[in-house]
């Protein structure tokens, strides 16, 4: 079935061309009052990723996501392999969290919020605006031979995006190892960790094809999220959206004539100016509807809205509205899709704070040497052999740990004799023998309850089993 006429534009994305080769974008600097608070949000935000592997609360990390270790620091809050039910609790809340905005607001996340299009577009071409000028210039520049001028700007723009990509990947390496851990590396001698050394090449390298090269195909080829919001959007969803029924009118777009009354001779209020399309980072033209490669940045929003006021027509042609806004002039309402996903994370943040409450700061195992039978001692003594292994979860030591046994009369002995000491964020793992009385034993196989001393304070406890003869039934 062959494609409608005005259906073609969705047969290619913006960024190829007919021939089906790259066709590179040269945005117009975008300016005016969105992009203005997208400034303001887009500095906020870098200062929070770029500081975020440096801050603490209570000694923990704001962020870590150290994988090879299996230590992960959410807000402060430490989880570790124990607490890998809390992680997937949370990363669930996250999708669920992602689905809603993306139901009620559609892409708003990637224009306002990702760090792909805060790096893109207000660092790197932000740096690009300032060495070769706006669109105009950027195009002329490309085309024109490879002289002193164009040598010197290159250079110039390549060293710097090279650095800030070496930054980015410093700072995208302290999400992963920990902030003192990189500043370690840093001040210390780089071939003693080689490793790290060429893992910060590689993404230096990477980040640096993405911003110099790459860009917006990100967001259009490599990014799920886009492809997603097909499955999530409908017409009930706040887009970046065109006013068809005001812009088209009965006869359609047309050029702006001055002194002319367009309603009265059934005109649109688009001019067909073209500057939503000349400002666009992905090069799409919002007039043609919601398209997979609008990332919702609001640059023609302002483009169009600086348009309308310079020919003395109402602004808003362009803006955040739904297309049932649009089509039928229906206020926005809350559905019951998005009652539904409302109240799924609701649920969801409820069980994870109760999860956070429940949490121990403490977990204590103590478990049979396998393969190992009970022994029988003198005057009556049943012995058992385990291993034990207590984990700190916080900021600072646990001193003087010492077991005992809560739920029977018997003695805990350690092999190394003495109390023991469990590290910060660290763990403290032996051996020990419980000894019982074979007369205080009922069944051959009984459940006992130690509990875990930091000197007189009991901090954690423990369930193991304990074998003993079956004549002692």
């Amino acid at each position: 079935m062959e494609t409608p006429e005005n259906e073609k534009f969705r047969d290619s994305i913006g960024t190829i061309d007919k021939s089906g080769k790259r066709s590179w974008v040269f945005p117009k600097k975008p300016s005016g009052v969105f992009y203005k608070y997208r400034t303001y949000v887009s500095y906020f935000l870098l200062v929070f990723l770029l500081s975020a592997p440096f801050i603490k609360i209570n000694g923990n990390q704001f962020l870590l996501f150290n994988v090879l270790e299996r230590k992960f620091n959410i807000f402060g809050f430490p989880f570790w392999p124990q607490d890998f039910h809390l992680l997937v609790v949370s990363m669930i809340i996250g999708v669920v969290f992602i689905i809603l905005f993306t139901v009620v607001f559609g892409r708003i996340f990637c224009g306002w919020i990702c760090p792909q299009t805060i790096f893109l577009e207000m660092v790197f071409r932000k740096i690009e605006y300032w060495i070769d000028g706006d669109r105009g210039k950027q195009i002329r520049l490309s085309k024109q031979p490879w002289n002193a001028e164009k040598i010197r700007k290159r250079l110039l723009k390549w060293f710097i995006f090279f650095v800030i990509s070496f930054i980015i990947a410093n700072v995208f390496l302290a999400y992963l190892i920990g902030g003192d851990t990189l500043i370690s590396y840093i001040t210390g001698d780089p071939f003693d960790n080689v490793s790290t050394l060429i893992s910060l090449t590689i993404f230096t390298c990477v980040f640096y094809f993405i911003f110099a090269w790459f860009r917006e195909q990100v967001c259009i080829i490599a990014c799920p999220y886009g492809r997603l919001q097909g499955v999530l959007l409908d017409n009930k969803t706040i887009n970046v959206a065109y006013d068809y029924k005001r812009g088209e009118g009965e006869k359609g777009r047309a050029k702006f004539r001055k002194n002319e009354v367009r309603s009265e001779v059934g005109k649109g209020d688009c001019i067909d100016c073209k500057q939503c399309v000349v400002v666009c980072p992905t090069n799409i033209d919002i007039r043609n509807g919601t398209q997979l490669e609008c990332v919702n940045c609001t640059a023609c929003i302002d483009e169009c809205d600086h348009m309308m006021e310079s020919v003395g027509l109402p602004k808003g042609l362009i803006r955040y509205a739904s297309e049932d806004n649009i089509a039928n002039n229906n206020p926005f309402k809350f559905t019951a899709r998005m009652k539904g996903y409302s109240a799924v994370l609701f649920i969801l943040v409820g069980i994870l704070i109760g999860m956070l409450f429940l949490r121990n700061d403490v977990e204590a195992t103590i478990l049979r040497l396998p393969g190992q039978l009970y022994e029988h001692k003198e005057n009556n003594i049943i012995s058992n052999v385990y291993t034990y292994k207590v984990i700190n979860k916080t900021t600072k030591d646990i001193n003087n740990v010492s077991y005992k046994i809560l739920s029977h009369k018997g003695t805990i002995k350690l092999v190394s004799n003495h109390n023991f000491t469990v590290p910060k964020q660290g763990l403290a793992e032996g051996t020990l023998f419980i000894e019982l009385n074979a007369a205080a034993l009922k069944k051959d196989k009984e459940k006992l309850k130690i509990g875990v001393f930091s000197g007189d304070k009991l901090i954690e406890t423990a369930i193991t089993n304990f074998l003993g003869p079956r004549s002692y039934k």
